[in-house]
């Protein structure tokens, strides 16, 4: 699987599995078409057989299972199933003592085939039976159209305890990012409705404009198609809460999703945080310089936002309280709306954005590629102007560890989170 996070699950206390899981899978047709609003109306088109592969992660002893289950639509725009939400909250999810289940639930995933996000045009993937077919040569998978309902049965075997070893859990919260949030847009406003509660809860990280759509049996769901490019609102009928959040560079650029933004309602919360980008250095891990973007690429700790969100969003779903307010980013004729350096204004504001020596952003640097343009940039403030923002290493210090107070007090990072976001500071720049 595709990380720049290892597991590293014995460390913390828990074991891996890997599991293959078969059956018959169903397609959706949609009554009335995927429309804007989101209020959909999903029945059986056909149906096909599957087997797929499905990654555990648990607490190594049953006393120390939370009783919630996040299940991980695993993406694929980079070829091969990627863990986005582990690599994000893996330090909450194991503190916590939550089990996590990764689904290959794209046909790209499995079987292969075109790359969406590569340094190199026109790439395409083997997927897990073409890198290992020792290991996955019995994997088939029918075509994306059917993705929703793998997923779905996926959900089953996990709130029975069937792939826990036994553990039953009592809050199961799905989660994707970039695609794989497109693909649950989908799922809440076509498939959600039919399962009722399969899911408490639903974590969508950095989604796009629109929706994946319901691909033809055999076929990828596609990025470029209509569904995909024009905007879709998640339902405001939904009967699980939805937490959204969202980077500044997803409001723009590649995925535009400022054209789908919308109100936050009694079941739908959107967060944005500023100078975030789509993906960072935290994503992509040590390859983050190789990418060539002709930049630095983007290193704000939207990481840490998230883990707070996937906190949140268990504690809505426990117990009825909804997560804090986020404050929008600031935008003006379908661009962010910056400062004199060149910082987003509004959304929420993360220590090293609110107290800069750096422009961090959801810009991208001058190289074209797709994946240059998800990364953002990070471009150092010129020394005369970080001399001017501050006199000493010690106010910037005071006014960096009061900026990371703000945040933890607000809601949108946890207490736990204190020394990686001051880990941030660079005090070193200060002359």
């Amino acid at each position: 699987m595709a990380s720049p996070v290892p597991a590293e699950t014995a460390a913390a206390g828990y074991v891996e599995r890997e599991y293959a899981a078969a059956g018959t899978a169903t397609a959706y047709r949609a009554d009335g078409g995927l429309t804007s609003e989101g209020r959909w109306t999903f029945e059986a088109a056909s149906t096909a057989p599957y087997r797929t592969r499905i990654v555990v992660r648990r607490p190594a002893a049953d006393a120390d299972f939370s009783g919630t289950a996040v299940v991980e639509w695993l993406n694929v725009s980079s070829g091969q199933d990627a863990d986005v939400v582990w690599a994000n909250n893996h330090e909450e999810i194991t503190r916590r003592g939550h089990a996590w289940v990764g689904v290959s639930a794209q046909l790209i995933g499995v079987q292969g085939g075109p790359v969406l996000a590569s340094t190199v045009e026109g790439a395409t993937a083997r997927g897990l039976v073409g890198t290992d077919p020792e290991r996955y040569d019995s994997l088939v998978h029918p075509g994306d159209g059917f993705a929703f309902d793998l997923f779905t049965q996926a959900a089953r075997a996990v709130r029975a305890g069937t792939l826990l070893g036994g553990l039953v859990p009592r809050l199961v919260l799905a989660a994707g990012q970039s695609q794989s949030a497109y693909a649950l847009v989908t799922y809440i406003n076509g498939v959600e409705p039919l399962v009722r509660r399969l899911f408490d809860g639903y974590l969508l990280h950095s989604r796009g404009l629109g929706a994946l759509n319901l691909a033809a049996p055999g076929q990828p769901a596609g990025l470029h198609e209509l569904e995909a490019t024009s905007p879709k609102l998640i339902r405001v009928d939904t009967a699980a809460p939805v937490l959204i959040v969202q980077a500044e560079g997803d409001l723009t650029h590649v995925l535009n999703s400022l054209g789908s933004r919308q109100d936050d309602t009694q079941t739908v919360r959107t967060w944005e945080v500023a100078g975030a980008a789509h993906a960072d250095r935290h994503t992509i891990g040590p390859f983050a310089d190789l990418l060539g973007c002709g930049v630095d690429v983007n290193d704000a700790p939207m990481h840490v936002v998230v883990k707070a969100a996937l906190r949140a969003l268990e504690t809505w779903v426990r117990d009825g309280t909804p997560p804090a307010t986020s404050p929008r980013i600031e935008t003006s004729g379908g661009e962010v709306v910056r400062d004199a350096d060149g910082i987003a204004l509004g959304g929420i504001r993360t220590p090293p954005v609110d107290v800069p020596v750096d422009v961090l952003s959801g810009v991208p640097g001058p190289n074209p590629s797709v994946i240059c343009q998800l990364f953002g940039s990070t471009i150092a403030l010129p020394a005369e102007r970080v001399a001017a923002l501050y006199s000493s290493r010690d106010e910037y210090l005071a006014r960096f560890e009061a900026a990371t107070g703000r945040l933890i007090a607000a809601g949108f990072a946890l207490p736990e989170e204190r020394d990686a976001l001051l880990g941030h500071a660079q005090p070193d720049r200060i002359g």
